[in-house]
């Protein structure tokens, strides 16, 4: 498919240049542009663009302004792009949570110290999204939809937990942010256990993220910290640029932050603290996987439930990106496909 594209930035040389970007990929077409929120509500509504990216600040109409409106008139997925400073992370977790789907730096060397290599990544983000969004959005057949509940029938019959789990880990992606917010806001301060999340993000980003979660959670948010021992009704977030592994032995538990490998597509990794986690307490973990691109904790989720664990993943119809927990339910290996509010009540009932 030819993917639409809308470009919305207050900087003629930027709307030139990311055209002349996207004009490498056969895939992407731009459609349109826009130098403002309001010329990109009126473009979206004579377009009907398949991806939107927007600048944040902006004459006239502000991007997460802008977006907020996009959201009443059209479910078009919109990239941020964003710098990646502390100030610009804060105010793209304000975008995302009007609406905004994903986000990139708008300095592309961010992506990649290799120019070509940069644009390509870029490129490849656009057609993600829109391929994934639509993909999401589409109606479930009813053969898939029974193919679903007999892949989780077919799973080894599951006891419920005797006692509760001695640790939740959340692994998640794309759309994750907002996820995340709704499940973790169920959770009351009380939360039995300690829980892991590994979110896709930046470092620049994931210290203003956890201390936004902080701030809406009766649970207790933070950013991860090398060698810090687990505590029950805690939330640790992975920090963004490093590898969280899980340490210690089942009752005293602990993280080592460490920086991963440079081959390494996701830093962090689902994959690699759900694996962790199999080896020491695998058995006692519930892992849950969340709307996302790709088949990050996959891997991890089958590791885990090798060891008895259980795994929940999100559903198509609540996920902004169907691409991790399908992959996940595709193989098998979900015990529970949830509705984002429902993972987090149930969650709530572990108390």
């Amino acid at each position: 498919m030819t993917v639409k594209v809308l470009i919305v930035d207050d900087s003629s040389f930027f709307r030139k240049r990311l055209a002349e970007i996207i004009a490498t990929d056969p895939r992407l077409q731009v459609i349109a542009t826009a130098s403002n929120g309001e010329e990109a509500i009126r473009e979206v509504q004579r377009h009907h663009p398949d991806v939107v990216t927007m600048d944040l600040e902006m004459p006239v109409m502000d991007g997460i302004t802008a977006v907020r409106k996009i959201k009443t008139i059209r479910h078009t997925p919109v990239l941020m792009l964003s710098t990646w400073t502390t100030e610009g992370a804060k105010s793209t977790l304000d975008a995302l949570e009007a609406g905004a789907t994903d986000f990139l730096p708008k300095r592309f060397e961010d992506l990649s110290s290799d120019k070509i290599e940069a644009q390509r990544k870029l490129c490849q983000r656009i057609y993600q999204l829109a391929s994934g969004f639509q993909a999401s959005q589409s109606d479930i057949p009813a053969n898939r939809a029974t193919n679903s509940q007999t892949q989780v029938a077919a799973a080894k019959p599951e006891k419920s937990f005797n006692t509760t789990p001695e640790l939740v880990a959340i692994g998640t992606s794309t759309g994750g942010p907002v996820a995340l917010q709704k499940v973790l806001t169920q959770l009351p301060a009380s939360f039995p256990c300690p829980i892991l999340l590994i979110q896709h993000m930046p470092a620049t980003f994931t210290p203003s993220f956890a201390e936004r979660l902080n701030t809406q959670c009766a649970i207790r948010v933070k950013q991860a910290e090398n060698g810090e021992h687990l505590v029950p009704g805690t939330a640790y977030l992975a920090p963004g640029g490093e590898q969280m592994l899980l340490k210690g032995r089942p009752n005293n538990l602990y993280l080592s932050i460490e920086p991963g490998d440079v081959k390494e597509t996701y830093k962090p990794c689902v994959d690699l603290t759900f694996d962790s986690i199999a080896h020491i307490c695998g058995s006692k973990t519930l892992a849950v996987i969340l709307t996302g691109m790709g088949s990050d904790g996959r891997n991890g989720c089958e590791s885990i439930k090798k060891k008895a664990g259980k795994i929940w993943a999100q559903d198509q119809q609540s996920s902004t990106i169907y691409g991790m927990p399908m992959a996940v339910a595709k193989a098998g290996l979900a015990d529970k496909i949830l509705d984002i509010n429902e993972i987090g009540r149930q969650l709530a009932e572990l108390s």
